[in-house]
Parts: structure tokens; C-alpha cells; sequence
């Protein structure tokens, strides 16, 4: 019933859709033009640089920056461009994929750094690519631009970064990253400066995976993304950190956004705050529920969220930003008859309300900067899984509270050389109430849960990090402090080294060493009181490997690593588990619920991954179209208890990415993505129902893969734009086979694979 009343909703509105169009381009205006303004800064300091040349690509048209660094260029075409920046003793860069429209400017904030040669020995060409002067290795940055024309991405920040070398999906259809073999709780989420473990609507607790993000697309720059070997500024997390930077709102007058896409819609609003200040605010709302509710489905997920940022500059060095967001999941359960209520009975729902929030200041003081953040993040937690008799089988009403103090300091000591520390205090209020009845394991072991806590803990950090320029070499050392009082060895140090040698004006050889730490889940801490003598769990991690520009926008990357992990709390009732083996998925009865900490942990589980990555990457440039090529070889492997190891649960070996898309022309623009994943491990059933530790992870299921495909319309009017586009996900209908689950009412295994084909339509005006 569903796909017949799907399809013939996608056909009606297709039709509606195209008869507008016709409409529209009779109206189009053809002689637009539009503009650009933006700043261009000292990438280190945050200082302006005078004097900068901005030019659009291609074209005579640019602008020179004010003392202030500002600059706006006028009369520019509408339609995709690229802008180029430089100025004497900096690396020229050039930013792609802005879409010039004559409703509104386009914003773009170029950060240079210094050449690191002389301008009289070399010629320094426009950069595409930029590194990031904290981040030599194992990074890479998505704009706007890039992120919201990924076929099959749903605009989604996390799902953009699924195309990435090194990151694996566990399931399809949600944003369970697994990151060169970590576990999914192993991942960092950045927002503006303020850290959050999860960012995403329905999300796993203790873990950093969910369907969908809550963080609104129109509102990001850029994203970066470290798949390991990040800096002594991050710490408590061992796999990657991802950036998100919000820009600010518009400041010459108020507009708004109307959107329907894929599986939400919206509104936005932005405009000036002051003379000096700005504001920005969304709020959406999902509309699945009403489609599965007509359907008759028995599990209704529904969604809203909000998010405003307010930024003033305060003189010419000094702004404080404010930022919140939140997030409301409800999950509604129709019991009405047997079948649904057997249904039901399988699941583990999870509803919960979800609030980020802070403000932030930043002081340039001529050779670097400061910034302190006063954040907040609280996410309540209402879990359940019952069973036909609507009996509970497991409930959890968990509440986490973070309040964090953060100051760093970037000081240009020379030309060559960068210090930068800082440090960070966080209280902990958390508490749960979690019950268990008495529940057989499919490996045979009884376990259970009936238990309420509540606590207040500390959490601290401290880091320094020197960066040093020689040449052609450039070394960045430094180490972090981490303590939390919650647990048996509450404080640990983390060294890391990482350096770049230039070969050539184009090739550059990367290495990085470092030993990284992350502290138990708190959902860990709680069901079992003996699991607060866990201890941190530990990574040394190697990563080597080398870029080179093939053109000034095409780059190659070629990396290896290897992760050795350590004290990972491991099971005492079940000695084959390893925690790096729990948090993706919906979880349940299916896993025991493990990725809950039920049963007893100890600090004596062992790991190790290793993998060699390759990406080729083409830039939109003069030559209209994109592309990247991402192919990942890994093994993961993890030991419990019982001195075995075996394929990590989430263990991929060969990953390949292969996307792009041309731009027609201003109005047109077609896209495509490719996805080829081996199948993870999992454990074979008896005919009873029943699995055995000693073929833990012994199977894999089939390969996956799919093709999706993107075909976008722009419309640009003295006042107002529209876009359109049609996505279709997994075109040839290929269904992804999931880990089977075992079925007690018909007694066979189920390879519970996703929904095939999923055409869909976004629409959206600016005005």
C-alpha cells in the first residue's frame, strides 16, 4: 500500500512540478547579475589582510579589501562561479561552487596562510585545496555547496561524510559511522566550538549514530572532517572529529527560505541585528509519520528542530556568537492488532529531546587570537522495548547534562612558528533508571537489570601544541591532559606528533603518531556498579601516506594507518564481547542489548585496525564538473575475555566511493554516486534460534551497492529563487541485505534489507 500510494504521490507531484517549470521559464529574467562580498584573513592569526586581490575565475571582475579586509565585487553573472584570493607572501586560494543568484549576495570568508617559500623561487598557484595548519593528515573539508547536491545525502552533514576514504556504513538508512574500524561511539561532532557526541534525531545512546542530523544544511560554510590523526586540541575521542562552522546571518536586510525535500519541511529566516550584528533561525519538522500513519504502519517516528545563532561584533576585534539548537523525536506505537503488536514487540524505541546551546567570544590581539565557549548540551532519553503482551521487556529514562568551560589561545610567536593551548572543564549530571526482566541471551547467558542512579561528576582537558616551520618541513608536536573522576584511573596524558615534508612544489609526504583516549559511556557506568573501576580506553595510532595536485583541481591522496587499542571494556558474562563491537543499529533484544553496558565490564579488551586509503578528488572548477574517487581497504579485529580475536563486528573490508556531476549551465546541473561495500560480519543461528560463542563474527553477508542519481533546476529572479531537484536512491532497486535476525514466530532467519528505489523531490524558495 505504501509504495502504490508513494509512487503515485512522486508521479502527481512530478507532473504538478514540470507544468510549473514551463510556467517559470517563460518568466525567467536572462541579463541578472549578482554579487559577492566577503573578507579575506590570516589564516593563523584572524587578523584582515589589506590589500587582497579577489577576482572571479575567468573573468576581469574583482575587488581589492579595505583596511578591514572586507571586499565586495559587483555585476557578477549569475550562475555557478569560483573566486580567487591572494596577496604578496600568501598561498593563493581559489573557492569553488558558489552560486551567484541576484536576490541575495554571496558570503565567502578566504583565510590564507604563508607560502613557505620564497615568492622569488617558485610560482605559487591558485590552491584549490587547502590544509588546515592543526590537521596535516587524514582531512578533508566539504563546502556548502558540495554537501547539499550529494546524490542520495538527504542535504545531510553526516551523510555526506559516508563518501569519505576510511568511513564504513553499518546499516543502511542510518548515520552509524564506523571510521577505519573504531565503533560508532568513537566519533566527535563539533558544532560552532561546542563539542557533542551525537548530532543526529533518534540517536543511540552513548554512540554517534542515528537516521538523520538535526543540524540545518542552509546554515553551514564548510565541514571538516579528520578520519584519525587530529591534534593535541581534541581529545576523548579515538576514531575522528567533524567540524561543522555555521555562518553567520545576512546584514543588509531580512529573507526567508521555504523548503520541502526529501523527508522534511521548513522555514528559515535571517537578517541584521543592529548595526554591527546578525541573526539566523530554521525550523523544521518531519513529515514521514503522516505518510506511514495513512499507510498503516504500526512504528510512527516523527521529528521536529530548531536552530537560531546570533553573532555582534563588538570593535574591530572583538564578536561573541550565541547558538541553539534542539531537537524533539517522538516515536508512536500502534498495538491495535496482533500483527503490529509482534511487530512492535521487535523493536527498541527511543524517544528523546535533545538541546545544544552556548556563546562564544573571540579576541584578535595582532599576532593570534582567543576564543572562550560557555556550552551546554542535555539530552533526555525515554527508551522501551515491550513485548506482544505490551509487557516491558527493558525501559531506560536516562537524563545527561554537560556544562562546559573552554578557553584557547593561538599566539604567532614567528613566521614559523605557532603555539596554542588551552583548556576545558565540564560537570556531568547524569542519571537513570533502567530495568531489565530477566532475559535469556541468544548465547545462553541470564541477564538482568534493575537499577536507578544518579550523579554529578567533573570532566577535564588541557593541551598544548607547538608548530614549527623548517623549510620544507613542518612538524606539529604537542600532548593533552584528560581526567574524569568517575571512574578507577581518572587522569591520562596523550602525546602526538605529526609533520608534512614538501617533496615538490605539489607533493607533499604526511606522518602522524599519537596515542589517544576516550573515557566509557556514562549509559557503561550505571546498570552495573562494578563498572565504575573501568578505566579510559586507549589508542596508539600511525598513520603515513603522501598528497599530490595533479592539477590545481585534482588531488590525490594515498594514506595508511594502524590503530592498536587497549583497555576497551570488555564483557565478564559474555568473555567473546568487546564493547567496539556495540552502538550501531536500533539495538534490542537483537543484541542483548549490550550497547547498554548490562552486563560486567573490565578494562581488558584488545583491538586492532589497519587499512590503506586512496582519494582522487576533482574541484568544480573552469571545467564545469566534479567528481571523487574513494576506494578503503581495512581489517579490524577485536579480543575479549576469552583470548579470541575475531572480525569487529563493523569490520568492511574493501569500501569504494566513486560520484560526481556536471553543471550544464547556470539553471542545470546532474549528479551520481556509486557505492560498493563488503559485507560485514555476523553470527549464523541454530535452527532454534540460538547462536554460539565460538562462531562469534565467523559469517559475512553479500556485498552491497547502489547508484543514486540527482538532477537539479535553478530559477533566479530580481526578488526570489527557486530550486528544484529529483533524487533517486538506488535506482536499479537492488535491495541492501542487512545482518539476519532470527524470526521465533516462523522460526527462520530474515535478512532484513532496507527499502529498495526511494525517488524523491525537494523544492525550495529564497525570497
Amino acid at each position: 500500500m505504501i509504495r502504490n500510494t508513494s509512487l503515485s504521490t512522486f508521479a502527481l507531484i512530478l507532473l504538478l512540478s514540470v507544468s510549473f517549470s514551463i510556467h517559470l521559464f517563460s518568466q525567467e529574467g536572462s541579463r541578472l547579475t549578482g554579487a559577492i562580498t566577503g573578507r579575506v584573513i590570516d589564516a593563523s592569526t584572524r587578523e584582515p589582510l589589506p590589500s587582497a586581490n579577489v577576482v572571479v575565475v575567468g573573468t576581469t571582475i574583482g575587488a581589492a579589501t579595505d583596511l578591514n579586509g572586507d571586499f565586495t565585487i559587483t555585476n557578477v553573472p549569475i550562475g555557478p562561479q569560483a573566486v580567487r584570493a591572494s596577496v604578496l607572501g600568501y598561498k593563493p586560494i581559489v573557492k569553488t561552487d558558489l552560486t551567484v543568484m541576484p536576490s541575495k549576495p554571496v558570503v565567502v570568508i578566504f583565510a590564507l596562510i604563508e607560502a613557505t617559500v620564497e615568492l622569488d623561487e617558485v610560482t605559487v598557484t591558485a590552491e584549490y585545496f587547502q590544509k588546515q595548519p592543526d590537521r596535516p593528515v587524514s582531512l578533508q573539508t566539504q563546502s556548502y555547496e558540495e554537501i547539499r547536491r550529494l546524490p542520495g545525502g538527504f542535504e545531510d552533514v553526516v551523510r555526506a561524510v559516508s563518501i569519505l576514504p576510511g568511513v564504513a556504513q553499518a546499516q543502511a538508512g542510518r548515520n552509524d559511522l564506523i571510521v577505519r574500524g573504531g565503533a560508532p561511539s568513537e566519533n566527535l561532532s563539533v558544532v560552532d566550538g561546542i563539542e557533542i557526541s551525537n548530532i543526529n534525531h533518534f540517536g543511540t545512546q552513548g554512540a554517534s549514530g542515528g537516521p538523520l542530523s538535526f543540524v540545518n544544511l542552509d546554515f553551514v560554510t564548510e565541514t571538516a572532517f579528520s578520519s584519525g590523526g587530529f591534534g593535541a586540541r581534541y581529545g576523548d575521542k579515538l576514531s575522528s572529529v567533524l567540524t561543522i562552522d555555521l555562518r553567520d546571518g545576512r546584514s543588509d536586510r531580512w529573507r526567508g527560505k521555504g523548503t520541502i525535500a526529501a523527508t522534511q519541511f521548513g522555514l528559515n529566516a535571517e537578517g541584521p541585528m543592529g548595526e554591527t550584528g546578525s541573526v539566523i533561525f530554521s525550523a523544521r519538522r518531519s513529515y514521514l509519520d503522516f505518510i506511514f500513519r495513512a499507510a498503516g504502519f504500526a512504528f510512527v517516528p516523527e521529528y521536529w528542530d530548531f536552530l537560531s545563532k546570533a553573532n555582534y561584533k563588538i570593535g574591530r576585534d572583538d564578536e561573541v556568537s550565541v547558538l541553539a539548537i534542539a531537537a524533539l523525536d517522538n516515536v508512536k506505537l500502534f498495538n491495535d492488532t496482533p500483527d503490529k503488536r509482534l511487530d512492535n514487540s521487535r523493536i527498541l524505541v527511543s524517544s528523546q529531546d535533545q538541546f545544544l546551546g552556548g556563546v562564544r567570544w573571540l579576541h584578535l590581539f595582532g599576532q593570534g587570537f582567543w576564543t572562550v565557549t560557555l556550552g551546554q548540551t542535555i539530552v533526555q532519553f525515554d527508551t522501551q522495548q515491550r513485548d506482544t503482551l505490551l509487557l516491558p521487556i527493558f525501559s531506560n529514562d536516562s537524563y545527561e547534562r554537560e556544562s562546559s568551560l573552554q578557553a584557547d589561545v593561538l599566539y604567532q610567536i614567528s613566521r614559523n612558528t605557532e603555539l596554542s593551548f588551552g583548556v576545558q572543564g565540564r560537570i556531568v549530571q547524569f542519571s537513570s533508571d533502567m530495568f531489565l526482566r530477566p532475559f535469556w541471551t541468544n548465547y545462553g547467558q541470564l541477564i538482568s537489570v534493575d537499577a536507578s542512579y544518579e550523579t554529578t561528576a567533573q570532566k577535564a582537558g588541557a593541551f598544548i601544541q607547538l608548530s614549527q616551520r623548517w623549510g620544507n618541513l613542518q612538524t606539529i608536536g604537542g600532548g593533552r591532559i584528560d581526567y574524569f573522576d568517575m571512574i578507577k584511573d581518572k587522569t591520562v596524558f596523550s602525546p602526538r606528533l605529526a609533520l608534512t615534508y614538501a617533496l615538490t612544489e605539489v607533493t607533499n609526504f604526511n606522518l602522524s603518531l599519537g596515542r589517544y583516549y576516550q573515557s566509557p559511556s556514562y549509559i557503561w557506568l550505571v546498570s552495573e556498579p562494578s563498572n565504575r573501576s573501568l578505566s579510559f580506553v586507549g589508542a596508539d595510532q600511525t598513520v603515513v601516506g603522501f598528497d599530490h595536485l595533479l592539477r590545481s583541481d585534482i588531488k590525490l591522496t594515498v594514506e595508511a594507518y594502524y590503530k592498536n587499542y587497549f583497555d576497551y571494556p570488555a564483557s565478564l558474562t559474555r568473555p567473546f564481547l568487546v564493547m567496539a563491537n556495540t552502538g550501531a543499529g536500533f539495538g534490542g533484544t537483537d543484541d542483548g542489548f549490550s550497547s547498554f553496558g548490562v552486563d560486567r565490564l573490565a578494562s581488558r579488551g584488545e583491538g586492532r585496525s589497519q587499512g590503506i586509503e586512496l582519494f582522487l578528488q576533482k574541484k568544480s572548477s573552469e571545467i564545469p564538473h566534479y567528481g571523487l574517487v574513494s576506494v578503503s581497504y581495512s581489517r579490524s579485529e577485536f579480543k575479549g575475555l576469552d583470548g579470541v580475536f575475531r572480525p569487529g563486528s563493523f569490520d568492511q573490508r574493501w569500501i569504494v566511493n566513486v560520484g560526481g556531476g556536471y553543471i550544464l549551465n547556470k539553471k542545470w546541473e546532474l549528479s551520481g554516486k556509486f557505492r560498493l561495500a563488503s559485507g560485514r560480519p555476523y553470527t549464523p543461528y541454530n535452527p532454534d534460534g540460538t547462536q554460539v560463542a565460538s562462531q562469534y563474527n565467523s559469517r559475512r553477508i553479500p556485498a552491497n551497492h547502489s547508484l543514486d542519481i540527482r538532477v537539479e533546476r535553478k530559477w533566479m529572479f530580481e526578488t526570489w529563487n527557486l530550486i528544484f531537484y529529483l533524487d533517486v536512491t538506488n535506482i536499479y532497486n537492488r535491495k541492501p541485505v542487512d545482518v539476519p535476525r532470527y524470526n521465533e514466530q516462523t522460526g527462520q532467519t530474515e535478512n532484513m534489507g532496507a527499502i529498495g528505489i526511494i525517488p524523491s523531490i525537494g523544492i525550495a524558495a529564497e525570497f
